[in-house]
């Protein structure tokens, strides 16, 4: 027996209704659906017997906020596009009522139709969404970005994209198109009677436009897979000027103290070289990473460096902090390698812009030290302090001896 206490969301794009769908979809008090879905589903077999139940809400949140008002007293089904629970509404439903008032009939996902309409297996393809919508808010936490498309194709044969107005086939073409051994499927409007595949290199997507809704697929020509860098970059390998580069062993513990999420914002301050940037972008490839730094000769050397390891999605800001944050979104995790003077200020900043998270900084003097737990304290992050005592081995004479580096204090504020 249905209930009118539950959220019925039902899948819809590919195929008729199952039997349980049907039964659902009936019995009814009201239908959601939005303008495109309701495009798809008058051209199912139960649309003439159920039209008149059927509302259109402005919005998602309008959606959401009738089936908040509106559950406990209506039997509500909302109609979505193919699994919701694949970069759906399926989610938002489930984080606003909980998983005990939903009930779930899923479709295909567009994606799985999309492998299926150019013949190509897709279990070993990487899946990502660049569906925002018009919200901005959603935009900032969408969990990878089009500029770190070349660095997953290091990693994965396969990468299919959901995608949006912005994030459309072109603008994905032009983050790729100076790669070789690439090809791209665009599958457009599946479902519909005017649905489309293009296959074509990059270079040819790039100029062309393609109506929604779309996925897109890009797939490497050969087999052949390159690692992306990951952890263990040595000083020599990356491309640092003077010396100025965060030493191979302080960074392992400065990595390891930024204790970095899968997904998420990463600010790397006085980036230097960016060897840290590089290390955590190859550690998290769903991590945003933002260098800032404000010498003209160490941001060359970011650039060449995020050339080298096939990072493109690092950031480079050139400019001092703290003003040089302001534009960034909010962070996660930050590292502070240098400050210029300006600890105080950057601190303060960051404190005002990161609600959790782990900031690391590293400090080559006691004053340093103590002005950085000063300042992280003040700020509201509780603080531990490490201190890496590294000396290396050199030969002199045909022997080996132990030559000392100076000592670095790795600090760690954290807030929850």
């Amino acid at each position: 027996m249905r209930a009118a206490n539950k959220v019925y969301i039902i899948g819809i794009g590919y195929k008729p209704l199952d039997s349980n769908a049907h039964e659902v979809i009936s019995s009814a008090d009201v239908i959601l659906a939005s303008r495109r879905i309701l495009e798809v589903f008058e051209k199912y077999a139960e649309f003439g017997a159920v039209r008149d139940k059927i509302r259109v809400p402005g919005n998602i949140a309008e959606t959401l906020a009738y089936i908040r008002d509106n559950h406990q007293k209506e039997m509500i089904v909302l109609l979505a596009s193919g699994d919701p629970l694949f970069s759906g509404i399926g989610r938002m439903t489930i984080n606003e009522l909980g998983k005990e008032a939903v009930e779930i009939f899923p479709e295909l996902s567009s994606i799985q139709a999309a492998f299926s309409k150019i013949k190509e297996p897709w279990d070993d393809a990487f899946l990502m969404s660049l569906h925002g919508g018009p919200d901005p808010e959603k935009r900032r936490k969408l969990p990878y970005e089009m500029t770190g498309i070349p660095a997953l194709l290091q990693i994965h044969r396969k990468v299919a994209i959901l995608t949006d107005r912005e994030n459309n086939p072109a603008a994905i073409a032009r983050t790729i198109m100076n790669s070789s051994g690439l090809t791209m499927f665009v599958c457009e409007r599946l479902g519909y009677q005017d649905e489309k595949i293009t296959q074509a290199a990059p270079g040819e997507i790039a100029a062309m436009s393609f109506p929604e809704p779309n996925v897109v697929i890009i797939i490497k020509d050969t087999e052949t897979r390159t690692s992306a860098p990951g952890f263990g970059l040595t000083e020599k390998e990356i491309l640092h000027s003077r010396g100025l580069i965060t030493k191979d062993e302080v960074r392992a513990v400065t990595l390891h103290k930024l204790r970095l999420p899968a997904e998420g914002v990463l600010w790397d301050i006085g980036a230097g070289s960016g060897s840290v940037s590089i290390e955590a972008a190859g550690l998290c490839p769903g991590l945003r990473i933002f260098a800032f730094e404000k010498d003209k000769e160490q941001v060359e050397n970011i650039k060449q460096n995020r050339t080298r390891f096939g990072t493109p999605r690092i950031e480079i800001i050139e400019g001092a902090a703290p003003e040089a944050l302001k534009g960034a979104p909010s962070p996660d995790r930050v590292f502070i390698g240098g400050s210029s003077g300006q600890l105080k200020g950057i601190v303060h900043r960051i404190g005002e812009r990161m609600h959790s998270g782990i900031i690391v900084i590293n400090a080559a003097t006691i004053d340093t030290l103590h002005a950085a737990i000063q300042q992280l304290e003040s700020a509201g992050f509780s603080t531990e302090v490490s201190q890496v005592s590294l000396s290396r081995s050199k030969i002199i004479n045909g022997r080996m001896h132990m030559s000392a580096l100076n000592p670095v204090f790795i600090i760690t504020g954290e807030r929850d």
